[in-house]
């Protein structure tokens, strides 16, 4: 039964997907079909849970296309994890899209749906992946499928946008990802996932890091510099897409294989002074991208680059290689997707109600939008670590599994960002609240967007609060994916 909810996971969506897809003119129906398969396809992930917290692995294999390379699914806690993150946010993204779509009248509002849900279908292949070609594969699909969304405007800025979307991350998983999987399997005659890792002593460290970095480098979705540019092209879509690249789906599955390739393939104790480059690039990522971020005035620009730093405390915590830094990357992976989706949502919501793009066109905003920029404060909050949000768990951990290995590099790196985050969060929550607003500013006539998207902001809001007082539900499949019981 465990196996058909993990092929029920893969097949809702695509069934969702064709069903909207016949709805093109009925647009409410449309509408109702994406907030039912978006409930399923969450109910269907829930069911594995039990299953995994008590130790199993539900696992199904759908065909060997060659011989020692099947495609197969195996769900270990953190594609649970990682399922339903980008599963229960689905909903909330499908309730503020249809304020949004509808809003701001835009186009294909039916192709938008379809995407949407195959991207989700792509998602789950990628949690549930039980070795590297499966995973390789819905990887692929979860690129070639975004594309759409990305280019949704179809103006000259959209294709621009589009291109480098598609070129760097079709680019680096076929000239480094592939040979990388490719090379694993010739050394070690697997390409599954394993608790321990499966390359065990095979390499050398040399050899070790030139292979960390193939893999590294081809998981473009991660945003690693210098292959994050496809991220800030991205922001042409229309915020529910870039939420979705963001917070639910694409930049999740990046940081994703991260951990799941040093833990199931590598092995922590493998990576032993291999991965000392990783920690340098990602700390380089963190603060360049938080510099960037901090100059930026397109409040989309500038959360873009916030992500591009904040996926690099994921990916330094797992170069770490030590139980307790991967606990915080997997947890900061969880709690970043509320925040940041919170983030995003809140900038849909000024652009629909209020038209504005820019940090320098918020002033006095908040009197206006109380709601939406309270939500917004929240997320910033949550991105910068202050305690009760969220995401002060995730950076705590971070930082103490730098400590306990005395990485004080990473630690100094960690404190110069945090105080990067709040110069380029606060003064956004600053001028909204205790600034005038100026003259001749333009809102909409109830001041806050439509009721769907303001109640999905709410609800992330609420969420990334609520995370840092149930983090032990948390902390319990974290520690399942290192063996360790917090």
């Amino acid at each position: 039964m465990s196996g058909g909810h993990v092929l029920g996971a893969l097949a809702i969506p695509l069934l969702g997907g064709l069903l909207i897809s016949g709805c093109a003119r009925r647009p409410n129906v449309r509408e109702a079909i994406t907030l039912v398969t978006s409930a399923t396809l969450f109910l269907c992930v829930a069911a594995l849970l039990p299953a995994v917290l008590a130790g199993g692995r539900p696992h199904i294999q759908l065909l060997e296309p060659l011989a020692g390379l099947p495609i197969a699914f195996r769900v270990e806690p953190l594609g649970m994890l990682f399922a339903l993150i980008a599963s229960g946010l689905w909903i909330v993204n499908s309730v503020y899209s249809i304020g949004y779509m509808r809003g701001n009248d835009e186009k294909h509002q039916t192709r938008f749906y379809v995407c949407f849900a195959l991207a989700l279908s792509a998602t789950m292949g990628i949690a549930f992946a039980g070795n590297l070609i499966t995973l390789f594969l819905f990887y692929e699909v979860l690129t070639l499928v975004t594309y759409p969304l990305v280019t949704h405007h179809g103006d000259d800025a959209a294709r621009r946008g589009g291109r480098v979307y598609l070129g760097l991350l079709l680019g680096t998983s076929m000239l480094f990802l592939l040979p990388a999987i490719v090379y694993t399997w010739h050394v070690t005659g697997t390409t599954d996932f394993q608790v321990g890792g499966i390359l065990k002593t095979q390499l050398s460290p040399a050899a070790t890091a030139v292979l960390l970095a193939l893999f590294m480098f081809g998981i473009g979705k991660a945003a690693l510099m210098p292959f994050h540019r496809w991220l800030p092209a991205a922001m042409v879509a229309p915020t529910p897409v870039s939420a979705l690249l963001h917070a639910v789906a694409v930049v999740k599955a990046g940081v994703f294989c991260v951990i799941k390739i040093i833990v199931y393939i590598f092995g922590l104790d493998q990576l032993d002074g291999s991965a000392d480059w990783l920690v340098a690039v990602s700390g380089f990522t963190i603060l360049a991208a938080s510099v960037i971020a901090l100059r930026a005035d397109n409040l989309k620009r500038r959360l873009a680059y916030s992500t591009v730093s904040q996926l690099s405390y994921v990916v330094i915590a797992a170069a770490l290689a030590t139980p307790l830094a991967i606990m915080g990357a997997i947890l900061h992976l969880a709690v970043h997707a509320f925040g940041k989706i919170t983030l995003f949502f809140a900038a849909g919501a000024i652009y629909t109600a209020a038209h504005k793009t820019d940090v320098s066109e918020l002033d006095g905003i908040g009197r206006r939008m109380p709601l939406t920029m309270g939500a917004f404060a929240i997320g910033a909050l949550s991105l910068i670590g202050i305690p009760p949000a969220a995401g002060f768990i995730g950076k705590w951990f971070i930082m103490s599994g730098a400590a306990d290995g005395r990485h004080l590099f990473v630690l100094a790196v960690l404190a110069i960002s945090t105080l990067l985050n709040a110069a380029y969060f606060l003064p956004v929550v600053y001028a909204a609240f205790f600034r005038a607003p100026k003259a001749g500013a333009e809102m909409h006539p109830h001041g806050e967007a439509p009721w769907p998207m303001v109640a999905a902001l709410l609800f992330t809001a609420g969420m990334t609060v609520a995370l840092f007082f149930l983090s032990a539900n948390l902390l319990h499949l974290a520690g399942k994916v290192v063996a360790v019981n917090p």
